[in-house]
C-alpha cells in the first residue's frame, strides 16, 4: 500500500479525533500517512447517521466526507453493549439520552442498578475510504465489566464506566497509552493495517 498523504478523520467528536490520531501513530509505525486532519478543519459537513449497525454508519461517514474533500477518509462508529440491557445502549450510545458524557453514564449507572451481572463490551467498525481505489470496513472488540460509579476523568464517553478485563480501573483511569492498545477502535484498525500490509508495532 502506498503511504496516504492525508488523511480526513470522518468525526466532529474532537476527543474521538485525538484518540485516532494517537491509534494510528502508535500502531502503524509512522507508515500509514503524511497528515491527519480533523474533519471540520477541512470542510462543514453534518452526517445523518442512519444504518442499521455501526458499519453501515461508518461507510455513511466516510463515503460522504471522501465525496465532500476529494481525499481518503476514516471514520467508525461505536457503541457500549451491555449484557443485561440486552444490548442496550449499542447503536445508540452516543444519542441515547440528551445531556454530557458524563450524564449518559450515569443514565446507564442508573439502568444498572440491582443487576449483578455488569458484562459489557465496546464495538466499533471503521471505514476507510479512498477516493477511485477502495473502501474498507473492519471491526473491533473490548470485552469489560461496568463499574459501580464514575471513576476517572480521562477519555471521552462511557471510559469512566467501563473496565477492560484484566484491568481493575476504567479507561478513564487508565489513561490514553493503555487504552490505544486494547480498544475496540485499536483492534478494527489494526486489521485494517493488516488488510493493507501495514507493519503493526502493537500487540493485539
Amino acid at each position: 500500500m502506498s503511504l496516504l498523504s492525508k488523511l480526513i478523520i470522518a468525526t466532529g467528536n474532537f476527543g474521538k479525533y485525538k484518540e485516532f490520531e494517537q491509534i494510528i501513530n502508535h500502531t502503524a509505525d509512522n507508515n500509514f500517512t503524511h497528515e491527519i486532519i480533523f474533519a471540520p478543519d477541512k470542510a462543514k459537513l453534518i452526517v445523518e447517521e442512519s444504518g442499521k449497525s455501526y458499519a453501515e454508519n461508518a461507510m455513511l461517514k466516510a463515503r460522504a466526507w471522501t465525496e465532500k474533500t476529494g481525499l481518503p477518509c476514516l471514520s467508525d462508529d461505536s457503541g457500549l453493549e451491555v449484557e443485561a440491557l440486552n444490548g442496550a445502549p449499542g447503536l445508540y450510545s452516543a444519542r441515547i439520552i440528551k445531556g454530557t458524557d458524563r450524564d449518559k453514564a450515569e443514565w446507564l449507572l442508573s439502568e444498572l442498578d440491582g443487576y449483578e451481572n455488569r458484562k459489557a463490551r465496546f464495538s466499533a467498525a471503521l471505514c476507510l475510504c479512498v477516493p477511485d481505489e477502495y473502501t474498507l470496513v473492519t471491526e473491533g472488540y473490548c470485552y469489560g465489566t461496568i463499574a459501580e460509579s464514575q471513576r476517572g476523568f480521562d477519555g471521552f464517553g462511557y471510559d469512566p464506566v467501563f473496565i477492560p478485563d484484566g484491568y481493575t480501573m476504567t479507561f478513564a483511569e487508565l489513561g490514553s497509552e493503555i487504552k490505544n492498545n486494547i480498544s475496540h477502535r485499536a483492534n478494527a484498525f489494526r486489521k485494517i493495517c493488516r488488510l493493507l500490509s501495514v507493519n503493526v508495532n502493537i500487540k493485539a
